[in-house]
């Protein structure tokens, strides 16, 4: 087997986790300072509102677009040209959102970014699945993720450093350097070919994709790989097939289920208020930023952690240890808002962070990826990515107004009593995917 051809295409295409990570989290440095310069703007009479769900919300709108509509070009084009054109989005988006003077064009810039989120979370984990052997798919798909945190700790260190040496009108900075990575991206991915698994299920083209496992397997394994492909569900069923059907039901519940409670651990919230919520525990200037890169430095080595093992003990021991890790990180957190305890919440978080990483960071888009028939893939990528962004784009939407009204105590309570219910799926419901082929999982998986 050819390991380094395979890490190579995989790291390639996951490379769209990083401008993910990069798009979603550079928000985070710049969001109070575009709320004081378009504080004058209000939805229903408030700023906080007009601020959630239009400035820092419209990337996330995007998204859940991206999500439900990304599985159409990923199947009808391929999913090589879906992330060639995911880069133009990332750059077009980086370059728009830092030359606006006005926040609703801001809004559509960010937007378009979403869309590039979005579609992303669809178009790598489903191409790197569909290329990666079954005993290193888990880590090879979780490179995904990895590069969502790697992105994610970039943005925190790139809005620090740009913050302590830039005074004036320091977001555009923050929010249009992601041009550089977006464009670096958009040429890399030029390099990596087809899926083997679209050009047999989707063009009938057995003599790319030929090609494309011998450059991957030993001679001797070719025939079987694709002897795989050929006796997947596409041969038995019809391709127009529907993906909510009776028959599909476990897949279509086990991705709404991890979707859902990935977003209700408070995961995003966090990530896009960091400065905020640290701001509310009442630390310095200085204190807060470097509190955020301490965010990005926990999510990636935990991920990296995760990443590494995930092949080894499985996708559903992992989310046991992130379950348990939320709940007494969450329950910590929502104690010390409540009595005061403001020393307490930085390292809670950040143990959060890592509760997250190991577990439904590294878990989530490989697990999706997995679940669902080789010619629904795409269309199951998409219902999975779809729960996730529409909760992404709400929760996060209204942490300002909910802390305003409620507390961030109680806010964070919810979250950690939503986590015992994650606790019990993964105990009762949910399944383990190591180490089996795509079509094994199908046929376990799917209810003839």
């Amino acid at each position: 087997m050819n390991s380094k051809k395979v890490y190579f295409w995989s790291i390639a295409g996951a490379l769209a986790g990083f401008l993910f990570g990069f798009d979603t989290i550079v928000i985070n440095g710049a969001e109070q300072e575009l709320q004081a310069l378009w504080s004058e703007y209000t939805l229903r009479g408030s700023n906080d509102l007009f601020h959630g769900l239009i400035v820092v919300g419209s990337a996330l709108w995007g998204t859940v677009i991206g999500a439900m509509l990304g599985g159409i070009p990923n199947d009808k084009i391929g999913r090589k040209k879906t992330l060639f054109l995911i880069g133009l989005l990332y750059t077009i988006s980086a370059i728009g959102s830092a030359m606006v003077t006005d926040p609703w064009l801001f809004a559509i810039f960010r937007f378009i970014g979403g869309l590039g989120v979005g579609a992303s979370t669809i178009a790598a984990p489903t191409f790197v699945s569909e290329i990666a052997p079954a005993g290193k798919r888990g880590r090879l798909v979780a490179l995904y993720q990895l590069n969502i945190v790697f992105g994610i700790l970039v943005a925190f260190v790139s809005n620090y450093l740009i913050a302590i040496n830039i005074d004036a009108e320091a977001w555009r900075w923050m929010i249009g350097i992601e041009a550089l990575p977006a464009l670096a991206y958009t040429l890399i991915v030029l390099v990596v070919p087809e899926s083997p698994r679209w050009l047999m299920l989707k063009k009938n083209d057995e003599a790319s994709a030929r090609k494309i496992f011998a450059s991957i397997y030993p001679a001797d394994e070719i025939e079987a790989q694709m002897t795989l492909v050929r006796n997947s569900s596409v041969q038995k069923h019809s391709t127009v097939e529907k993906l909510f059907s009776s028959k599909y039901k476990v897949p279509i519940m086990l991705a709404f289920a991890i979707a859902f409670f990935n977003q209700f651990s408070g995961i995003n919230a966090l990530l896009y208020y960091a400065r905020r919520i640290f701001s509310e525990a009442g630390l310095g200037d200085d204190a807060v930023f470097l509190s955020t890169v301490g965010v990005g430095i926990a999510n990636f080595i935990f991920t990296i952690i995760g990443v590494m093992i995930i092949d080894k003990v499985g996708r559903k021991r992992l989310m046991y240890i992130g379950s348990f890790g939320y709940i007494v990180t969450l329950t910590t957190t929502s104690m010390a808002f409540f009595f005061g305890w403001s020393s307490i919440i930085p390292p809670a978080l950040f143990l959060f962070i890592g509760a997250h990483a190991i577990g439904q960071g590294a878990v989530i888009w490989v697990f999706i990826s997995e679940i669902f028939p080789n010619h629904l893939r795409s269309k199951g990528q998409s219902f999975g990515s779809s729960v996730h962004w529409w909760l992404a784009a709400i929760i996060p939407a209204m942490v300002p107004a909910l802390f305003t009204s409620i507390g961030a105590g109680w806010v964070f309570a919810v979250f950690a009593i939503l986590m015992v219910f994650q606790l019990i799926f993964v105990w009762k419901v949910m399944p383990e995917t190591k180490g089996k082929t795509l079509e094994e999982l199908e046929k376990e998986l799917i209810k003839n």
